[in-house]
């Protein structure tokens, strides 16, 4: 189904993308192409990293993009993802070269080659990295409890 039907006809994000198979090739290719950037790689590869890491991504993005509730009922929520990032310092371009590799890690999982579904993704991986740094600074207080966020083919909606 062509995404420019109307708005009720659309399928989800995550039907779009081929459902929890599809997340799961996009963690991993996303995941191989941050350990191959040569500045990406250190929070990619630390010691600290959790051992369902690419899992978890997966699970995290198909709630995002309309999937079920996997993360938020397994993980925790919003505030617990940003936390895990938040005090790092200043990132550089690690943010811009993070987007690179989603962006490309499309490709390599072979998501659909749709120019509105790609414009809705980036959207939301640039939303999705801006919203990370916010919280970079040492000392960065995260807001307690937030719920994941949800992207249509509308973007960013509200959350209750």
């Amino acid at each position: 189904m062509p995404p420019s039907s109307s708005p009720a006809d659309r399928p989800s994000l995550f039907d779009f993308a081929g459902g929890e198979p599809a997340f799961f090739a996009l963690a991993t290719a996303h995941h191989a192409r941050c350990l191959a950037d040569p500045d990406l790689n250190h929070p990619f590869s630390h010691p600290g990293q959790h051992p369902q890491h690419v899992e978890r991504l997966a699970s995290y993005w198909a709630e995002v993009m309309g999937g079920p509730t996997v993360y938020s009922a397994e993980c925790g929520d919003q505030a617990m993802v940003l936390r895990m990032h938040a005090g790092n310092g200043g990132m550089g371009d690690l943010g811009a070269r993070f987007v690179q590799c989603f962006l490309a890690a499309l490709d390599d999982a072979e998501w659909p080659d749709d120019d509105e579904f790609r414009r809705v993704l980036e959207a939301y991986i640039r939303w999705a990295t801006d919203d990370v740094l916010v919280y970079a600074p040492v000392g960065a207080v995260v807001p307690d409890e937030s719920r994941i966020p949800r992207w249509t083919w509308d973007g960013l909606q509200p959350t209750s």
